[in-house]
């Protein structure tokens, strides 16, 4: 019989799935605030509608499902079917009648928290491998949801803010970008430290005395962080610097 609740005894596994729950639900919220007739307006990402985004937020539930399934299985289960699959399919759902791209967001979520909640306490623990040949346990599959649902409820620029992010969600981003740029060598010509001025702490890319400090709220320092935009909520010294690319 099919699990009623997470098989997780992990305190932070538990805590993460909560946050990327939430998430779904912010997500969730500002698309359901939209009219149909808004879904052909512009989004914050570059050449996409919000019927793009929220198409592509719902299929990205459907290729982290296929993880889950091939960590519950054993079967090899990939993100997307071909390499081009994932632009492919955006463009192709971006077209569809406004109601069945409400209902893709909606059914892919819920398919995928189901998955989420019958992996056993062993599966959890499975490897997978990203679209991009990333080999990983699935249960980073709930951060990088996390991330999808959080940031993307802000680019339906339907009143999303980053503002409106649980603390918690701002000191794992901040923690994560540094993390990313790291692992890519975004940042191998700059070493930069994020220094949040309502937290403690600081979050540097490559330790060293040198380094090019960027300065502001944790929720502005992730606005620039992610490549959108932050304007004079933030400074820098000694020069003004473009955020790295982050994903």
């Amino acid at each position: 019989m099919p699990a009623r609740a997470d098989h997780v005894t992990d305190a932070g596994l538990a805590s993460r799935l909560l946050l990327a729950r939430r998430g779904q639900a912010y997500f969730s919220r500002k698309l359901n605030e939209l009219r149909n007739e808004e879904f052909d307006e512009p989004s914050l990402l570059p050449g996409w509608s919000r019927a793009h985004l929220a198409a592509h937020v719902g299929l990205n539930a459907r290729a982290l499902t296929h993880l889950t399934e091939w960590a519950a299985t054993g079967i090899e289960t990939p993100m997307y079917s071909t390499p081009t699959g994932r632009d492919d399919d955006i463009e192709f759902a971006a077209t569809l009648p406004i109601q069945a791209i409400r209902y893709l967001s909606v059914h892919a979520a819920v398919h995928l928290n189901v998955e989420w909640r019958d992996l056993t306490e062993e599966q959890w623990s499975h490897d997978i491998r990203t679209a991009q040949g990333r080999l990983m346990p699935v249960s980073e599959t709930v951060w990088m949801r996390t991330r999808e649902v959080w940031i993307h409820a802000v680019d339906l620029d339907n009143g999303g803010s980053v503002a409106d992010f649980p603390p918690e969600l701002i000191d794992l981003l901040l923690d994560d970008l540094v993390t990313v740029w790291r692992r890519k060598g975004e940042a191998s010509s700059l070493n930069l430290r994020l220094e949040p001025t309502d937290r403690t702490g600081h979050y540097e890319v490559m330790p060293g005395d040198t380094a090019t400090v960027v300065r502001g709220k944790g929720a502005d320092l992730v606005v620039w962080g992610i490549g959108r935009g932050a304007g004079g909520a933030v400074e820098f010294s000694p020069v003004i610097v473009d955020a790295p690319r982050w994903l």
